[in-house]
């Protein structure tokens, strides 16, 4: 998933309506609907964990359950630290589980504009380090034999219009000086590869791939597990607090001491720690699956890759293991079957695809995007031994494994000059709150005007 730093702006008459559809129940999934995603039904891998029942004396506590908190654990547990996890609810409930599944490198921002931000040295080992996480999520899938639906044939960055095309230009001239096997596609062969001819071109990227989110995250766990880490659901840390050689973490199942922590919660932060989800800006991100469509889709992205565009309110689209199309965009579901986020779905499939013909959905979910204003994720130094890595900014697979394989060096003896961020301190994002409602309304405006 990816986030473009701008959104479009929609007219006032939208937005009154726009508000009133938004407001939908905290927990992200559709009326009715008992699981997170659709991937929390199609994952081959199937993970239980025990729930907190008695008080644990631990080196270290990750909070949050996805792949920022089970990378740390996997790989803090293979350095000899005895971790233990706590989630609040099941593995993957948050944006590990609710994720596009593109697989992809490097951050939203081009190369360059990364190394202007951060300066050349810190800037170009970020680059280098996420042009790579790619690789390193593939390398853990093959070594604990997750089965999440791995594909290797890349991702392509859709241009949606003439300038969207002139900045893939850009980066892709900056990735090609850099070595990387990215390929700038023209109007004709972007057609080929996706198989609609909407698209100005697009930027193969050869490094990435596609996966079923939750089960990498599920895999995640099975391996943190099995290297010696625990992991407890239904587990909701209700009270952080430091005490005398460490912190202790309070649960309705039992009590965590532990001599370091890492929230690992990201979007789904909480008022656990003060201030923290005042330091992002919340997005939501909708997705919807069409049933399998079998030999109606053989010409619809054939190679498998998964798709997002340019646009300022982009989209994705990516074609799974069952021969489903999934489209989503940024906003909330909204209604149920037959609701503005399936009749947006129906519209945009006809225009990218009108030889499809009709379809019918199957699942609908959101997630959480946690946005920072320079899109550029953090590590926050909370306090002695209290770190958390957030801000993917929609980039949550390759970083949020990469930053977790980093803590777990930090707390196994590293530096923090050797994070792949500098450490810096918590600060609120200015404006928070209106930009959180303006970007929901906008959002929610734009599938009512691209439904009609």
């Amino acid at each position: 998933m990816a986030l473009g730093s701008t959104v479009l702006m929609v007219p006032v008459l939208f937005m009154t309506e726009a508000k009133r559809q938004i407001r939908l129940k905290e927990s992200q999934t559709m009326p009715g609907s008992s699981t997170v995603s659709l991937w929390d039904e199609t994952s081959e891998e199937v993970y239980q964990a025990s729930p907190m029942t008695a008080d644990v004396t631990t080196d270290l506590a990750i909070v949050g359950g996805g792949y920022t908190g089970l990378s740390t654990a996997l790989h803090a547990a293979q350095k000899g630290l005895d971790a233990c996890v706590l989630e609040a609810h099941q593995i993957g409930y948050g944006g590990s589980g609710r994720n596009v599944g593109l697989l992809n490198a490097g951050l939203w921002l081009p190369p360059q504009d990364v190394r202007a931000k951060l300066g050349g040295e810190q800037g170009t080992r970020l680059v280098d380090l996420l042009g790579d996480g790619p690789n390193y999520v593939m390398s853990l899938i093959e070594r604990h034999q997750i089965r999440c639906e791995l594909t290797r044939t890349g991702t392509i960055h859709a241009a949606h219009s003439q300038s969207g095309f002139k900045d893939l230009s850009r980066r892709a001239e900056e990735w090609v000086r850099l070595g990387a096997p990215v390929k700038l596609l023209s109007r004709e062969e972007a057609a080929e590869k996706i198989g609609s001819s909407a698209f100005h071109g697009g930027l193969l990227d050869a490094r990435a791939g596609t996966i079923n989110p939750m089960g990498y995250v599920r895999g995640l766990a099975r391996a943190a597990q099995a290297a010696g880490a625990r992991i407890h659901t239904g587990a909701a840390v209700t009270r952080l607090t430091k005490q005398t050689g460490g912190w202790l973490l309070e649960t309705e199942g039992g009590a965590v001491a532990a001599k370091a922590v890492v929230l690992a919660t990201n979007a789904y932060s909480d008022d656990l720690w003060p201030g923290l989800k005042q330091s992002f800006v919340p997005i939501h991100y909708f997705q919807v699956a069409t049933v399998p469509l079998g030999a109606r889709v053989a010409n619809i992205l054939p190679e498998r890759q998964g798709i997002w565009d340019t646009g300022q309110i982009m989209f994705s689209l990516r074609r799974d293991a069952a021969d489903r199309l999934i489209i989503g965009s940024m906003g909330s579901v909204i209604g149920g079957a037959k609701g503005l986020s399936e009749r947006w779905a129906a519209r945009q499939l006809k225009r990218l695809f009108p030889d499809l013909g009709p379809v019918e959905f199957e699942a609908s979910w959101h997630g959480q995007i946690a946005m920072t204003a320079d899109h550029l994720p953090r590590i926050h130094r909370l306090d002695e031994g209290l770190y958390t890595p957030i801000g993917y900014n929609g980039r949550g697979i390759a970083p949020g494994t990469v930053f977790g394989k980093a803590m777990a060096d930090l707390l196994t003896g590293g530096r923090e000059a050797d994070l792949p961020m500098q450490v810096t301190g918590m600060r609120p994002e200015a404006a928070r709150g209106l930009k959180t409602g303006f970007y929901q309304a906008a959002f929610a405006a734009n599938q009512m005007l691209k439904s009609i």
